[in-house]
């Protein structure tokens, strides 16, 4: 009997499941991350949900059941994953996207306690990126889990940077800590006083050591380090009282102080003698400039994984909304849509959902680039040292001649014989990789935990008047409240604008922004359902906007494009943001369309997948477009002195005894005059004559085209909206509520 060849549907079925993800996230190669993620998952929606159920949220004590959560973080691996094999850990290389991945499953139940692992991490980061070899082997191998056979307790850690009220969460180069020489005998090694008061601590209820950020009270001590100090040091080591939080409860937070006399070993990356000087080989601002462009990232995923696990509670409760009325029986359309029955609550979960998908995508593109960077970044400073260059200024002027050749690199076609000569050169490599980095990090912090926190608050009004309840599925009012701090974390958003005012201007970077544009058209050729092109439009105006106010002036002759002028500087960085996500977004998109066919399980529904995750690509590109074509009019245009109704002002405008003699010869040119002064001087009751474009035609021009570029973006959040009134959830929520 002949058979009928179905052709496969183009509609999701089921919520993205692990397959899916390990390709959009690229690790569905690695079976150790693969394990990360089922470990951390098993203790976020087990341990850590039950403490949440049970209450332990409502309390700033730090209790027996939170110590449990952190046994439970050793049992399952997440304390060793920044460890190497050799230290107590099973990952080898650089962790950024396992701790991001970590970071993201806890996320996914509570911020507090995703925090919580984090900050262990954070403690280590100093001695990880500067410490010396007898420093980083030392402390990893005393916080790591105890192995079989091992009877000890895993040594905790805090990081603390920030200084008490008026310093605390200001600026990170204002240090009141302290250290001086307590002790120097001859011919032996000098013994440091430490004074420090740290504010908003994590981990500090049960640390067993902390790395402090001080500087110097003390001629015979040069600048600023970060020191280790460990509680059973000679002097006061006080924990303090526990900060008053309203959220991340399950993260111990607090102020403590400490007066202790410590080996100046201690000092993170060790120091040198000269002329009877201590002088640190690293100051307090290369040691976290090195841990903040790294640990940012987790943090922005932390806020991803709220978005994306709000989705299947606001499914749940928007089709179950009506259930139990006595006009809604089972098989009718109220019964089993409830709320998504109308356009405008799918619409707006499509939303929530696209601003998740591509803060994810973003965060751990940020997090796999510094695994890439990481290597490269040692060869680079081993190739330097061998030069006898060593330290930021030096390194940056000795690099100059490798960003020319990244510069020309990135402008040579596919087929110059010379390609290949500059992309086995470790030191342009770097170049490229830093710049990106530098850009994309504080991007990640700025967006995911600044719009994504204003999404999360949509998703909790996607609930009703159960989003603000303690029984709320998916704890959502307690993520969204997480949220607001996580945007403050290692530094506020002002921090994060600052660095994307300078690093985002810089040649490489602004090369490479072309060439992604580029990259953005060809795909809009092959895929134009992602929103590509309306993407690449975006790029170009962002692009046009910067170089125009970097050239331009108000009217006092002020320079727009300036440190100062954070109007414009910061706001030109947030539409920035905006681009970044979408294009990692569809990116990823791509990736699971090439690889998904190689994969048993996500093959299967992969084109209904993959329609819907481009349709929530075009949409977020959509949205992109719109902020970015709003930021950049507002400051092309909004610097420019509005016309008054002055002689210099009236120039554009007609006179009504011109109209008339005009009319005579070009009948119906008056319906094209806006401003038209009668022969007794009156005018128009407004301002002043309209503003006009002159010198900026080419950005009307742009924005046009970029308005029409918006074409079908519209239909694809149709298509998505239709998708989830449809797509099957489980029956319940895999964590308590």
């Amino acid at each position: 009997m002949g058979t009928v060849a179905l052709s496969e549907t183009k509609t999701m079925l089921t919520l993205p499941g692990d397959a899916v993800r390990q390709i959009l996230w690229r690790f569905a190669d690695r079976f150790d991350l693969q394990m990360l993620v089922q470990s951390a998952r098993g203790v976020a929606r087990g341990t850590v949900a039950r403490l949440v159920a049970a209450g332990e949220r409502n309390t700033h004590e730090w209790t027996q059941g939170k110590s449990e959560m952190m046994e439970a973080f050793d049992q399952a691996g997440v304390t060793a994953a920044f460890m190497e094999p050799e230290e107590g850990g099973f990952i080898s290389g650089p962790k950024n996207l396992a701790l991001s991945l970590a970071a993201f499953e806890l996320a996914w139940v509570d911020g507090g306690a995703a925090t919580a692992s984090l900050a262990g991490f954070l403690a280590l980061a100093p001695i990880h990126e500067r410490g010396t070899a007898e420093q980083s082997r030392h402390y990893k191998q005393l916080s790591a889990p105890p192995q079989l056979g091992e009877d000890r307790k895993p040594w905790r850690g805090a990081f603390a940077l920030t200084e008490p009220i008026p310093y605390v969460g200001v600026d990170t180069g204002m240090l009141s800590g302290k250290m001086r020489v307590a002790e120097w005998k001859d011919d032996e090694e000098p013994w440091l006083q430490v004074d420090k008061r740290g504010r908003f601590i994590t981990n500090i209820a049960f640390a067993n050591f902390v790395t402090a950020a001080v500087n110097s009270d003390d001629p015979r001590i040069k600048g600023s380090c970060v020191v280790i100090l460990e509680e059973t040091d000679e002097g006061i080591y006080d924990h303090g009282t526990p900060t008053k939080k309203l959220v991340h409860q399950l993260s111990s937070t607090g102020d403590p102080i400490f007066n202790l006399k410590v080996p100046a070993s201690r000092i993170v990356g060790g120091y040198t003698v000269k002329d009877g000087v201590i002088v640190p080989n690293y100051n307090h601002g290369e040691i976290i400039e090195a841990v903040f462009r790294r640990t940012r990232v987790p943090v922005g995923v932390m806020t991803a994984a709220k978005l994306l696990s709000a989705v299947e509670p606001v499914i749940r409760y928007q089709r179950g909304r009506f259930r139990g009325a006595e006009g809604a029986r089972p098989g009718t359309v109220r019964y089993e849509q409830g709320i998504q029955q109308r356009e405008d609550a799918l619409h707006r979960l499509v939303d929530v959902w696209a601003t998740g998908e591509a803060a994810t995508s973003l965060g751990f593109a940020a997090a796999r680039l510094f695994d890439k960077l990481d290597p490269v970044e040692k060869r680079k400073t081993a190739i330097l040292k061998e030069s006898g260059i060593q330290g930021g200024r030096n390194e940056m002027k000795a690099l100059k001649e490798s960003e020319q050749k990244a510069m020309e690199l990135l402008a040579m076609k596919p087929n110059d014989p010379r390609r290949v000569e500059l992309e086995a050169d470790p030191l342009v490599e770097y170049v490229l990789m830093d710049a990106e980095a530098n850009v994309i990090c504080p991007a990640t912090k700025l967006w995911n935990t600044g719009h994504g926190t204003n999404m999360m608050r949509e998703a909790v009004s996607l609930m009703g008047g159960y989003g603000i309840t303690e029984d709320c599925p998916g704890f959502l009012a307690n993520k969204w409240m997480d949220a607001q701090l996580e945007a403050t974390y290692e530094g506020p958003e002002a921090v994060q604008r600052r660095q994307l005012t300078i690093t985002m201007t810089t040649e490489v970077f602004l090369a490479e922004f072309r060439g992604w544009m580029a990259e953005m058209r060809r795909i809009a050729s092959t895929g134009p359902g992602t929103g590509a092109c309306t993407l690449a439009s975006a790029m170009q105006l962002w692009l046009w906007t910067l170089n125009h106010l970097q050239k331009s002036v108000d009217p006092d002759g002020g320079k727009l494009y300036h440190g100062q002028r954070q109007g414009v500087t910061f706001a030109l960085a947030d539409a920035l943001c905006w681009i970044l996500a979408s294009r990692c977004q569809i990116l990823d998109v791509l990736e699971l369309e090439a690889q998904g066919v190689n994969d048993p399980v996500a093959s299967e529904g992969l084109k209904g997948t993959v329609q819907f995750l481009s349709d929530l690509c075009h949409t977020q590109a959509a949205a992109a477009a719109g902020e970015v074509s709003r930021i950049c009019a507002e400051l092309v245009f909004g610097y420019n002195q509005h016309p008054a109704w002055t002689d210099e002002g009236h120039q554009g405008c007609f006179l009504a005894s011109e109209l008339d003699e005009l009319e005579e010869t070009m009948p119906g040119i008056s319906a094209f005059a806006m401003d038209v002064i009668s022969a007794d001087g009156s005018h128009p009751q407004k301002a002043g004559p309209c503003a006009g474009c002159a010198g900026s035609s080419e950005f009307l021009r742009l924005q046009n085209k970029l308005t029409m570029c918006l074409s079908g973006s519209r239909l694809a959040k149709d298509r998505a909206a239709e998708t989830v009134s449809k797509v099957m959830i489980p029956e319940a929520l895999d964590y308590p509520a």
